[in-house]
């Protein structure tokens, strides 16, 4: 396990006061390390977990050729160039059952959607797409080529080929392969223990009554929701106060029982309280100012075994340091392969200031524009405490760190919320 002062050493250009979004991301990578127990569970208890082996398929899909629609199922080397076939109807076959008869030159069998392809037999008509004349069908000249509307055995998956590879979150796509597959359990990694609170003396929990220069805690309420979203075991510790022994405590606690601990609040340059020094106290904690806005303090390090984050108190600065670094770690230290979802297109429709020299988090509604393009507007005020911000937007417009201003009708990135806020 390499300490801060050893990853630092390996990255060039490393500077704690002055770190860049990527400087930041790629410190992350080296610092923590994935999950090693493993589990089996159900198929409905798989969802959004991470696989731990290979699942390899124990059947071919589909099992047999088979009929991709309803049609008349016949041998096309009865196609002749610029001729008009004419077959005659020997019988109807269904999905599930077989075909146990040789079926002769200039017949066909009228076939339902996934029924097993008689043998002899290669190639589809679709029913819409014949004359009918009493027991006979008419398929025009040049209609079809051989092959048309058969799926091959295994097209989809052959046997003992894998089908889903360790380090693969399981989706709801996912599972349904599982079934398809005759698969009831599988392998996952262990789901990662991860400790959250929040830190200040100002700091007031639900079912608490208001006081002068006090404000409710939201911070707790979205990294639980951000984490049960990631599929963490999330232990909700509360609020801690500004006093050294039930910060300790409350550290202690957490790095005994956690893969991770998460913060708000009581890292930023200046503050006089003590949770920083309570960090410094009990781990390998490195202090940094990252070129970014919002959420420009961050702590990390590690106490105990447990990675610590310590991310800024205003609400916004908590959601987008989440999704920047805290996210891709904790999906690091999942065993996931899963990497950032990609940066989307969208034109401005507004201008945009922006100084070069930081990596810009900008709360954005996007929409489709009339030529069927995606567009993407501001939600206004842009302050890191504007926390209903972050209901209306439904992604962030990313500005990149060299980046300057922008006019309306440049071509931006975003970084979308669906599935993770």
């Amino acid at each position: 396990m390499k300490t801060l002062a050893t990853i630092a050493a390996e990255l060039q250009g490393y500077d704690p006061q002055a770190l860049s979004v990527s400087g930041v991301n790629t410190f992350m990578s080296r610092l923590v390390e994935p999950v090693t127990a493993q589990e089996t569970v159900g198929i409905f208890q798989a969802l959004g977990r991470v696989l731990a082996q290979d699942v390899i398929s124990p059947i071919s899909v589909p099992a047999h050729d088979n009929s991709a629609m309803d049609g008349y199922a016949f041998d096309a080397a009865q196609l002749k160039p610029g001729v008009a076939l004419t077959l005659t109807v020997a019988g109807t076959l269904r999905a599930g059952a077989g075909w146990p008869h040789r079926v002769e030159p200039g017949q066909c069998i009228k076939i339902m959607t996934g029924a097993i392809m008689p043998s002899g037999l290669d190639t589809v008509v679709p029913q819409e797409l014949v004359t009918s004349d009493g027991p006979n069908i008419a398929i025009a000249a040049g209609l079809l080529r051989a092959g048309d509307n058969r799926r091959q055995l295994g097209e989809d998956l052959m046997q003992g080929q894998p089908a889903l590879r360790q380090g693969q979150l399981l989706t709801p796509a996912a599972l349904g392969l599982l079934a398809s597959l005759g698969i009831e359990q599988v392998a996952v990694w262990r789901k990662l223990r991860v400790a959250y609170f929040s830190t200040g003396d100002e700091i007031l929990s639900l079912g608490q009554p208001p006081r002068e220069g006090a404000v409710y805690d939201s911070n707790r309420y979205t990294v639980f929701g951000l984490l049960s979203r990631l599929g963490c075991e999330v232990i909700d510790m509360g609020v801690v106060r500004d006093e050294p022994a039930l910060l300790e405590a409350a550290f202690t606690q957490a790095a005994l029982q956690t893969d991770a601990i998460i913060t708000s609040g009581g890292v930023s340059v200046g503050e006089a309280d003590y949770t920083k020094l309570m960090m410094k106290k009990l781990g390998d904690v490195a202090f940094w100012k990252i070129a970014m806005r919002p959420g420009r303090p961050m702590a990390v390090g590690r106490i105990g075994n447990a990675v610590l984050f310590g991310l800024p108190g205003n609400p916004v600065a908590v959601m987008v340091t989440f999704l920047a670094f805290v996210r891709p770690a904790l999906l690091q230290m999942m065993g996931s392969t899963a990497t950032a979802p990609p940066l989307l297109k969208a034109r401005s429709l507004e201008a945009l200031r922006k100084k070069p020299g930081r990596t810009e988090y900008q709360r954005g509604t996007v929409s489709t524009g009339a030529d069927g393009s995606l567009q993407v507007r501001t939600t206004g005020n842009q302050g890191s405490g504007v926390l209903s911000s972050m209901v209306q937007a439904n992604g962030l417009i990313v500005l990149a760190h060299k980046q300057g201003d922008v006019a309306a009708g440049d071509l931006v990135n975003i970084m979308m919320f669906e599935g993770v806020i």
